[in-house]
């Protein structure tokens, strides 16, 4: 091999050298964690445009099937607040039923007659 061969051969290894340290850079760059969690936000943000676009575009066919979507959806979140009112009003309380009436004493067994009579 000849000198200006060898001196070839060693200008292609800087270049490559070269090549191979702006790749790893730019590799570097890309892998960081902010730009990675900056592209997936990206991302995000144009699927959750798409998705919306396409729900607006379903509402506006269909109205009345998004209304009673949107109403069972509320109904379901809503249940335990809604039996807690339902269970309030069915109550004895609500109903008007008197907790020292006589319907009540006469069919309920007086304490002090049990306590007196004695466990049989």
């Amino acid at each position: 091999m000849s000198l200006e061969g060898l001196e070839e051969a060693k200008r292609n290894t800087i270049r490559a050298r070269g090549r191979l340290e702006s790749s790893l850079c730019a590799l570097q760059q890309r892998l960081r964690p902010g730009n990675l969690a900056g592209e997936a936000w990206d991302g995000v943000k144009d699927k959750s445009a798409d998705f919306a676009d396409g729900a607006l575009q379903a509402v506006k066919r269909r109205p009345g099937i998004a209304s009673a979507a949107l109403g069972a959806l509320a109904l379901f979140l809503a249940r335990e607040p809604i039996r807690r009112v339902v269970t309030r009003m069915l109550s004895d309380e609500e109903a008007g039923i008197d907790p020292d009436g006589p319907e009540l004493n006469e069919a309920a067994p007086d304490a002090d007659q049990i306590v007196a009579e004695g466990v049989s």
